[in-house]
Parts: C-alpha cells; sequence; structure tokens
C-alpha cells in the first residue's frame, strides 16, 4: 500500500510505483470513482490507438475547392489574422 500526503491545495501527487503499477505515462488520463465509505476507485483511461497511414494524413490535405495563393497573399492572410483584421469564420 502506498501512503501519499494531501497538500495544503487538497492536491496528491501519486508516486512513481502507483503510476507505473497503472500503466500510465505522462499526458494519460486517469478516471477517479468516489466509493462509499471514503474509498476511490483509480483507473487509467484506455489510450486511443494511433491510427492511419502517412497516406492518408496526406490525402487529407487534399485542395477539393482548389484554392491556390502566392507566397505574398499567404503572408497578407498571416499578418491580417496577427492584426485581428480577420478572424477563422472569414471567408476569403
Amino acid at each position: 500500500m502506498a501512503t501519499l500526503t494531501v497538500t495544503a491545495k487538497g492536491q496528491v501527487t501519486l508516486k512513481k510505483e502507483v503510476l507505473q503499477h497503472l500503466g500510465v505515462r505522462p499526458g494519460d488520463k486517469i478516471d477517479v470513482d468516489l466509493l462509499p465509505g471514503g474509498k476511490l476507485e483509480v483507473v487509467a483511461v484506455e489510450r486511443q490507438p494511433v491510427t492511419g497511414s502517412i497516406e492518408s494524413f496526406f490525402g487529407s490535405l487534399e485542395n477539393k475547392e482548389n484554392i491556390h495563393a502566392t507566397l505574398e497573399e499567404i503572408d497578407e492572410a498571416v499578418k491580417a489574422g496577427w492584426a485581428g483584421e480577420v478572424g477563422i469564420d472569414h471567408d476569403r
């Protein structure tokens, strides 16, 4: 059994042995269920598998509307976006 300490902010840091037992890594998620009698159930959330291929990723970048822009047009669009002149919902 691992004994954990509660901080002044009400936080608890799980020890490395507990994280290893759960099979979690940095960035993973953990579910905590509140059980009767002041008990908790801690379960690692299943990671979503990485799917697809590099070919399907590049296929997702297909230019279906056949829109072309010069580097100058792209540069102007970026500058306008940073300046707050246009938003993401503005159309070309």
